[in-house]
């Protein structure tokens, strides 16, 4: 009696995507964005950032009590490595009664540079907001601090009061700068509003005739998680072939193609970077005999890749990739390769199911003896459904 051919087990690796991770990650750099070194006046014009601006630029100036701690500040703020001093410094000249509005905002905003440096984000955060509520600075400080007070709180995933400073301070700034653009639509796909990221995101590469890739590429990541996939393929395309020799960019249109059910094209830019010496790590190695084993008739290709792996040791010989060896020997008829491979897989896998699969195609093969053996493993490694192993073992 003949027992029923293995299953064809779905490769547990599957489709490797970039877009939860490299593509995004590059996206925007959160950083602080230094304040002019005490917004001291000198003889060359001071650069107006937000010339737009609807905030009315306070006339409030330093007072003359506070020179003098104020200048140790400065100094201590301009000396590199200095951060723990200007801190302390600045916390002091807070607790000052005789200070005025703009010292304390003044030592609020160097102050948080300061435990940023330290990686001091409660305080950085802390000291950020007291500079924004006083209004004391100029615009140009002024708005630093918002912004870095926003990019802060978002990045420690304070979303709603992170999300609320961003847009105060688009609202008060008037500003289309890509970069700001960038900030909010990177803001909006962590809070995983990916519809409203697009917009935002398409604004900030139409507004610059030298968009950054990493900026297509957070656009890519919002239109693969908002459903988007043709527009994502659109892009992702545009993205392959404006740079040909760049391995993440094709990696990024293998993953989308893949996003969109477009199997046959992710195996084809595949192979096409295989051809061209681009494919050099495991994973990308993976990805290709992983796509072409969710393809119907693929099964001499994943030989190939898997052999061609192997024999580079670039792939290692561990459960998945002596899975797929096995199966797609089996379904192309080699069955002596894939008992093989099957021997090799049985030991690494998590269960006994694989050990029953080579039991099965033993039986097959009239290797009663080596069947049998398979079937016992396969029952000592743990089985959903034993019964199948035990037909097996006591069939004569």
């Amino acid at each position: 009696m003949k027992h029923r051919m293995p299953q064809k087990t779905l490769l547990s690796l599957m489709l490797l995507t970039a877009f939860g991770g490299a593509v995004v990650a590059d996206a925007v750099a959160y950083d602080a964005r230094s304040p002019d070194r005490g917004g001291r006046k000198n003889s060359s014009k001071v650069e107006v950032r937000y010339p737009d601006a609807t905030r009315e630029e306070p006339k409030a100036k330093a007072s003359s009590k506070m020179q003098g701690k104020l200048s140790k500040l400065f100094k201590a703020y301009e000396k590199e490595g200095n951060d723990a001093e200007t801190l302390t410094l600045a916390k002091e000249l807070l607790a000052e009664p005789n200070a005025n509005e703009y010292d304390k905002a003044m030592a609020a905003q160097l102050g948080a540079q300061a435990a940023y440096n330290l990686d001091d984000t409660a305080t950085a955060k802390q000291l950020l907001q007291q500079a924004v509520d006083l209004n004391a600075l100029d615009n140009n400080g002024h708005y630093q601090a918002m912004v870095m007070l926003a990019q802060l709180q978002l990045q420690d995933e304070e979303f709603a009061p992170g999300m609320a400073n961003l847009d105060r301070y688009l609202a008060e700034t008037k500003s289309n700068k890509p970069e700001d653009l960038i900030q909010k639509g990177q803001a909006l796909y962590q809070m995983e509003k990916y519809a409203e990221a697009i917009p935002v995101l398409e604004k900030a590469i139409a507004s610059t005739p030298e968009p950054k890739d990493n900026w297509y590429g957070l656009l890519l990541a919002s239109l693969v998680n908002a459903d988007r996939p043709a527009e994502a393929v659109k892009i992702a395309e545009q993205m392959a072939a404006k740079n040909p020799t760049d391995k993440k960019a094709q990696l990024n249109l293998v993953s989308t193609y893949q996003q969109a059910d477009q199997f046959d094209k992710a195996a084809a830019t595949l192979e096409k970077m295989r051809t061209a010496g681009q494919l050099t790590e495991e994973k990308e190695y993976r990805q290709l005999y992983v796509t072409y084993a969710n393809m119907d008739g693929k099964e001499k290709e994943v030989i190939s890749v898997v052999n061609e792996g192997l024999q580079k040791g670039v792939l290692k010989p561990d459960y998945q990739t002596q899975l797929a060896l096995a199966q797609a020997y089996y379904y192309s008829e080699q069955i002596p390769q894939a008992i093989a491979a099957w021997q090799k897989a049985a030991p690494l896998a998590p269960n006994g199911e694989t050990y029953l699969n080579l039991a099965r195609v033993l039986w097959q093969e009239d290797r009663i003896p080596e069947a049998k053996a398979a079937a016992r493993a396969a029952l000592d490694k743990g089985l959903k459904k034993p019964d199948d192993a035990k037909k097996i073992i006591a069939l004569p």
